[in-house]
C-alpha cells in the first residue's frame, strides 16, 4: 500500500479518508488503474472499515475512483470530457477571483502572493518538481483565498486533484517549469498593482493554455486504451 496520512484537522473520520485518499492522488501515491484493498487502506490509516467505506462512497460520487464489488476500488483517471468540464468549472471561478483579489486584497495579502511566486521561482530555478507543484497549487489558493472565497478554493482544489490524475501538464508537452513559473508572473503583477482587468484575463489566459495542454498530454492516453 502507499504512504498515507489520516489528515487529523478533518472534522470526522469519513472526511478525513476522503482528505488522505485526495492527498494520496495529488502526490501519486495513489495511481489511476490499480487496485487497491478497502481492508489494507483500513488497517494503513489505523481506522475501522465503517469509515473507510463511507468516505470511499463519497470518492466514488465524486468521480474518482470506482468502487469494485468484493475487490476493492481503484482511482480513476479521467477523460478529455472531464478535463474540458474542469476546465470550463475553473475558468467561471478563477479569473473573477483574481480580479478580486486585485481589488479588494489587502497589502498584507498581495505581499504574502508576491512571497507565493518567489518560492515558485526558486523551485523552477532549481528545476525541482517536488517543490514546484506543491508551490503552485498554494499561489492558486493563496489568490482565490485573497478574493475573499474561501469555498471556491475548497472547490478549486478538489478540482485540481482529479487534474493531478494526468501528472504533471510539463511531462508530455516539455513545457518547462520557468515557462509553467513566467504564466503566473503577470496575473500577480496585476494583482499587486490592482489591475483587476488585468488580473482576469492574466488568469484566463494561463488557464486556457493549461487546459490545452492537459487535453493534449490526456489524448495519447485514450488512444492507447482504445488500440
Amino acid at each position: 500500500m502507499p504512504e498515507l496520512v489520516l489528515p487529523p484537522e478533518a472534522p470526522s473520520l469519513a472526511e478525513a479518508v476522503v482528505l488522505a485518499v485526495r492527498n494520496g492522488v495529488a502526490a501519486g501515491e495513489l495511481v489511476p488503474g490499480r487496485t487497491y484493498s478497502v481492508y489494507q487502506l483500513a488497517d494503513l490509516l489505523q481506522v475501522s472499515r465503517s469509515p473507510v467505506r463511507e468516505g470511499l462512497l463519497r470518492l466514488e460520487e465524486a468521480g474518482l475512483i470506482e468502487i469494485l464489488r468484493n475487490r476493492g476500488f481503484r482511482v480513476l483517471r479521467p477523460s478529455v470530457h472531464d478535463i474540458e468540464e474542469i476546465v470550463g468549472i475553473r475558468l467561471a471561478l478563477e479569473p473573477p477571483a483574481a480580479r478580486r483579489a486585485a481589488e479588494h486584497g489587502t497589502d498584507e495579502q498581495h505581499a504574502a502572493l508576491r512571497s507565493a511566486l518567489d518560492t515558485m521561482a526558486d523551485a523552477a530555478d532549481r528545476e525541482d518538481e517536488a517543490a514546484f507543484w506543491p508551490a503552485d497549487r498554494a499561489l492558486h489558493d493563496l489568490l482565490l483565498r485573497t478574493s475573499g472565497r474561501p469555498r471556491t478554493a475548497a472547490i478549486v482544489e478538489r478540482l485540481r486533484t482529479t487534474t493531478a490524475l494526468l501528472g504533471p501538464p510539463t511531462t508530455a508537452s516539455g513545457r518547462t517549469l520557468a515557462e509553467i513559473h513566467a504564466e503566473h508572473e503577470p496575473i500577480v503583477t496585476a494583482v499587486l498593482a490592482r489591475d483587476g482587468s488585468g488580473a482576469e484575463a492574466a488568469m484566463r489566459a494561463h488557464l486556457e493554455a493549461t487546459a490545452g495542454l492537459l487535453v493534449t498530454n490526456l489524448q495519447p492516453l485514450s488512444d492507447r486504451a482504445s488500440a
